[in-house]
């Protein structure tokens, strides 16, 4: 019979994993473990992936909220500090905001409307249109956006953001305001110091203030992307990808980590005789259709994966040559039709007709989501993921 399953994702149970634990003896043992256990076999160009949480863990990437304020004081010179476009995230950004406080007299809040980056919303284009404002060049105070907009909570976290993060500055010790805008440049109107916290358009961001004439500027990939006081650091994204670990520290992105993949590799093909690829993931990027977001909270998806990875799917759309090319036929001759068609397919389908439709995405992006979506964010226990049958086709049995 003809082989009926494509792509497997399963979620691979984990130990605990804490500072200074061996991660490539634990994925590898936890990937042969789970496959004896439940009856199958590791193949060739399996995927072997882990998050990006476990892999902080095991450095011990963690930096405090102190560690924060002593980088932010010393960068901005402790006074008043304009902090633009950070996302809407008691996980994510909160304990970041209470450090930045903590090294600051003032801290002025900009916050995107009606969204943040990643889709959190704080209100509705409905809501503004019936109130008039146009997003692209009205900026707005508390008070203006409280009278219109009154106090809106989070769908599904309960949480009122602006008064959520103006009384975590005052609790802080610094003075607080909040506005709302989407032109970086208006923030330049309250203070020449700014700290631009969007994620996927920080580059712009920066070029943007400063030609419009900001006189300090830094984005989070810029704070804490060295030691401060022995703490942890990433010399790329500096707190872009952090994570709340206590109500005092936060876990950094990983660091250093192209070495561990290809050690996981080396390891399960000496024990096996297979060559899979292996990645460490975060974020994925899909939209949830109510809560409008599209995650893509970390600044890449995949910080390290093996070469295997690289470059993006070349697929025929199967649905596309029914329709199309083999029209005319049904049942087994279409179906071996199909198969040559796949078999004989160039190397590269860029630009090709019978390619439309296929997903216009890099590898590990896709490969990201599909694992971020496997393992899930909270008491699954599953933060190693083993796929099988990805880069197979319709001609594999």
């Amino acid at each position: 019979m003809s082989r009926m399953v494509g792509t497997v994702s399963r979620g691979v149970r984990a130990p605990i994993i804490r500072t200074g634990d061996n991660l490539v003896d634990i994925v590898t043992d936890s990937i042969l473990d789970a496959a004896k256990a439940e009856g199958y076999e590791v193949r060739d160009r399996d995927i072997v992936a882990m998050t990006e949480s476990i892999v902080a863990r095991a450095q011990g990437n963690y930096a405090s909220v102190d560690d924060i304020a002593a980088d932010v004081r010393q960068k901005f010179g402790g006074e008043t500090v304009g902090v633009i476009f950070p996302i809407l995230s008691r996980n994510r950004f909160a304990i970041c905001l209470r450090g930045i406080a903590k090294g600051a007299k003032k801290v002025i809040v900009m916050l995107s409307y009606p969204s943040d980056e990643v889709g959190n919303h704080l209100i509705s284009l409905d809501d503004l249109d019936e109130a008039g404002i146009d997003p692209f060049k009205d900026v707005l105070d508390t008070e203006t956006y409280r009278k219109h907009f009154g106090y809106k909570k989070h769908t599904f976290t309960g949480v009122d953001y602006v008064e959520y993060y103006e009384e975590l500055i005052r609790e802080c010790g610094a003075e607080a305001e909040i506005i709302f805008a989407n032109d970086p440049k208006a923030i330049l109107a309250y203070t020449k110091n700014v700290l631009n916290c969007d994620i996927h358009t920080r580059q712009r961001t920066k070029r943007i203030l400063k030609a419009a004439g900001a006189e300090i500027v830094y984005g989070m990939d810029e704070i804490l992307n060295a030691p401060v006081n022995g703490s942890g650091y990433n010399e790329n994204y500096g707190l872009l990808g952090s994570n709340k670990a206590t109500e005092d520290t936060v876990k950094l992105f990983p660091r250093d980590c192209v070495s561990m993949v290809y050690d996981i590799q080396k390891k399960i093909y000496d024990k096996t005789g297979k060559k899979v690829e292996v990645m460490v993931y975060g974020d994925g990027a899909f939209k949830d259709p109510v809560g409008k977001i599209w995650e893509l909270a970390d600044p890449v998806v995949s910080p390290a994966y093996t070469d295997g990875l690289e470059g993006t799917p070349n697929e025929l759309k199967m649905k596309y040559l029914a329709d199309n090319d083999f029209a005319d036929l049904s049942g087994d001759a279409l179906k071996e039709a199909i198969k040559e068609k796949i078999t004989q397919k160039d190397s590269d389908l860029y630009g090709k007709m019978a390619s439309e439709g296929t997903t216009p995405r890099r590898l590990t992006d896709l490969i990201g989501s599909l694992c971020d979506l496997t393992s899930g964010s909270g008491d699954k226990g599953t933060p190693i993921i083993h796929i099988q049958g990805y880069f197979d086709n319709y001609t594999n049995e």
